[in-house]
């Protein structure tokens, strides 16, 4: 057993020696393998409890380019984990009937165009666009046109070639991800307990956690305790209190409906949203199936309808009975509280719109590995902590808002209802810089980059009154030749490219 520490030992650093995670799911092995990676040499004792009667939400299929750091740091062979998860790859997201019925967008990953003279390509392409001189932005982006055309590769070696630079994420199958982490995990040294977490243990002195009681009888005890027990919040909610900010003022969406259906063809390189009368529909692809959704308000929409909505426009035969979540945005306003961390949905639920939900598990392991404790848990660090993860939260939370908030829909209720939807203050400064000279300004470690907020803008169709007057200090003549010379280089290395299925076929298929 861990002895709590006392007054005469806080000159000396006291490592962790035990970690117990509780749950399991794409959170709970995401946590045990990048422990089990980054620990290896602090001799950490990590247990991961979990029970096959608790199911896993398992709908987070759809993935942004930094869980391929994720998946190279761990050292994970990435067609070797295409192959088990039966993954495909992904260039970005189209919007389907966001702004109004029948307009589509792409907001793309990966870098578009380039400065000239120091000044950014959002500046002057948007002089040009203003005057009608330059083509849409989504054709100056290589993972847009690729993903118009259903191609695909991975980055080359090809100086002064745009496929030097190819950014992708994944889709994968959640349960086959958390598998996949599971057999790593282990096989570094994480112990895998079966059983119910009933409560936790609190210390007396200072309501640190000491163990868990699983309802069997047993006890694990332990020196710091990561929860991932979904939206119950077992640990940093039930025994710690934490508290839960609630944002569903600025999103209306409270359910989701989610089924699997049968391959309707070749995969896409890309997750499609298509918003319907209450909601929006994602449409994941993957080698063996796909995964469908529904995120919808239940103020607007009854299960029934919502059910029935789904599986009208499902490309495929389902596979399953369609299962119903419930779910309530927002984040905990303590991540991280004493001994105990937070990951997951136990840390916070932001609806899949922009593929965000595993990316905060990497961000969150991320930040709290950078800012390893000892059995001590500073109460500085833990601020700092909660203070950056709130940030990005309420960052990502404003990009879903956008989507929401400026479309031009008001074809039903509910659509209405999100015309009118409080914008945060951080989110009305954003617009208002964009709408003067069509600046954008990135803050601090917020997750999106600029370029991902022009897409969304103008694929709103927000245009600012006038174009940057940086723009003014370029020749309109070179603007243009760089602007065409971009569309035609772009155009040819998407063409150059083989289809996604193609690249699947020779590399990673699962059928191998």
């Amino acid at each position: 057993m861990t002895a709590p520490h006392t007054k005469n030992d806080t000159a000396t650093n006291a490592p962790l020696r035990r970690i117990a995670i509780v749950g399991g799911g794409t959170a709970g092995w995401m946590a045990a393998a990048s422990l089990a990676k980054f620990l290896h040499n602090l001799k950490c004792d990590i247990q991961l409890v979990e029970s096959e009667q608790i199911g896993t939400v398992g709908v987070g299929e759809a993935t942004i380019p930094p869980i391929m750091n994720f998946i190279r740091v761990l050292g994970l062979d990435e067609d070797d984990l295409i192959r088990q998860t039966n993954a495909t790859f992904k260039l970005g997201i189209r919007f389907q009937d966001w702004t109004r019925v029948g307009h589509s967008y792409f907001h793309p990953f990966g870098h578009t165009g380039f400065e000239m003279e120091g000044i950014g390509f959002s500046a002057y392409w948007m002089r040009m666009a203003l005057a009608g001189n330059a083509a849409p932005l989504e054709e100056y982006s290589l993972q847009a046109m690729a993903a118009a055309h259903n191609r695909f590769m991975r980055p080359v070696k090809a100086p002064g070639s745009p496929l030097e630079g190819i950014t992708y994420a994944l889709h994968f199958d959640a349960a086959l991800f958390a598998r996949y982490l599971r057999s790593y995990s282990e096989a570094r040294g994480v112990t895998r307990v079966e059983g119910m977490v009933a409560r936790a243990e609190l210390r007396p002195e200072d309501g640190f956690i000491t163990a868990l009681q699983l309802e069997d009888g047993r006890r694990i005890e332990a020196d710091f305790f990561i929860d991932c027990s979904g939206f119950r919040g077992l640990l940093i909610e039930e025994a710690l209190q934490a508290g839960y900010e609630n944002w569903q003022r600025y999103l209306p969406c409270d359910s989701a409906v989610a089924v699997p259906s049968a391959v309707a063809g070749p995969p896409p390189s890309y997750t499609l949203a298509t918003a319907r009368e209450a909601g929006w529909q994602w449409r994941i692809p993957l080698q063996h199936r796909e995964g469908n959704g529904l995120v919808y308000a239940r103020d607007f929409l009854s299960d029934e309808v919502a059910r029935g909505t789904l599986l009208a426009n499902l490309a495929g035969k389902p596979l399953a009975e369609p299962r119903v979540l419930r779910f309530t945005t927002g984040r905990r306003r303590e991540s991280w509280k004493r001994n105990c961390l937070s990951l997951g949905l136990a840390s916070g639920f932001l609806e899949p719109l922009e593929s965000t939900s595993i990316h905060l598990i990497h961000r969150g392991l991320a930040l709290f590995i950078q800012m390893l404790p000892d059995r001590h848990c500073e109460p500085a660090d833990i601020a700092r902590y909660n203070r950056i993860l709130a940030f990005e939260y309420e960052r990502v939370r404003d990009f879903l808002v956008l989507h929401y908030a400026t479309g031009q829909r008001r074809d039903s209720e509910f659509w209405r209802h999100c015309a009118a939807i409080e914008r945060p203050d951080s989110l009305k400064a954003k617009i208002d810089l964009f709408q003067g000279y069509g600046r954008i300004q990135r803050e601090d470690s917020e997750l999106f980059p600029e370029q991902s907020w022009l897409y969304v803008f103008t694929g709103q169709d927000i245009r600012p009154r006038r174009h940057d007057p940086l723009a003014d200090l370029l020749d309109a003549d070179k603007v243009r030749g760089a602007l065409a010379n971009i569309h035609d280089v772009i155009a040819r290395a998407a063409h150059s490219m083989p289809t996604h299925q193609a690249f699947i076929d020779r590399h990673c298929s699962a059928r191998d």
